[in-house]
């Protein structure tokens, strides 16, 4: 112990794994070591980790494409639990899975990845890509049925996306969606049987039909024995 470098035991004493008497050979160790007090000092270094993680998390391991020594580290460790010196061994795994980071300057720990001012760097948000150009929208009410719809036209390469809110419309009824073509041509773009939920709350569907953006006329909801129950006009 006081003759030989022992990362493992180095990162063991950081985390407080070390029963008295390893304690006291290590402190003897490191009053004669340089190299040693140097690599003491690193680990000491990540203590606002160690203080507010549990070894225990170490286990969960870096993410995947991490650092290929490091996992093999937490598989060993994982092995050692079950061992007879559980305890102790899963100590000391935990300390050299805290090394193995520091030494390779893997820059994960946890989970949690480090960026160069030494804060902890947060996910890039999502962003909510704006809708391209052309995008229509309109809303139309049916004033003999009561339903009501607004679309959203989305264009494509010769076709549209749909995204409609639908309501008003009664439970049970199994329901078609149609976009109209300027020349009165109709495509299909889904269907649907309508829900108590939807009934009460509205229902919202994407759907997709091959019109040329610039040919929509409109957009119509029917059931399938052909009654409509509102027809949104779309200005192009």
């Amino acid at each position: 112990m006081t003759t030989q470098h022992d990362p493992q035991l180095l990162g063991a004493y950081v985390l407080g794994a070390l029963d008295e008497q390893e304690v006291r050979a290590m402190d003897e160790h490191l009053a004669s070591c340089p190299d040693c007090t140097r690599e003491l000092d690193d680990l000491r270094a990540m203590e606002a980790y160690l203080g507010e993680v549990p070894p225990e998390a170490v286990l969960d391991g870096p993410p995947e494409g991490g650092d290929l020594v490091l996992q093999r580290t937490l598989r060993q460790v994982r092995a050692e639990r079950g061992g007879v010196a559980r305890r102790r061994q899963f100590a000391l795994g935990a300390a050299a899975a805290v090394v193995a980071a520091l030494v390779l300057g893997a820059g994960v720990f946890v989970g949690k990845v480090t960026s160069p001012d030494g804060t902890i760097a947060q996910p890039t948000p999502p962003t909510v890509a704006p809708d391209p150009a052309g995008t229509r929208f309109a809303t139309a009410t049916d004033p003999a049925t009561g339903a009501s719809m607004t679309v959203k036209i989305v264009p494509a390469a010769g076709w549209v996306r749909t995204n409609l809110a639908i309501n008003g419309i009664p439970e049970g009824e199994k329901c078609r969606i149609f976009v109209v073509a300027k020349d009165g041509s109709r495509q299909e773009a889904g269907s649907w049987l309508v829900s108590k939920k939807g009934a009460a709350e509205g229902t919202n569907l994407d759907g997709s039909a091959l019109v040329a953006p610039n040919d929509v006329k409109s957009v119509v909801v029917e059931n399938t024995a052909g009654k409509k129950f509102v027809e949104v006009p779309v200005q192009a």
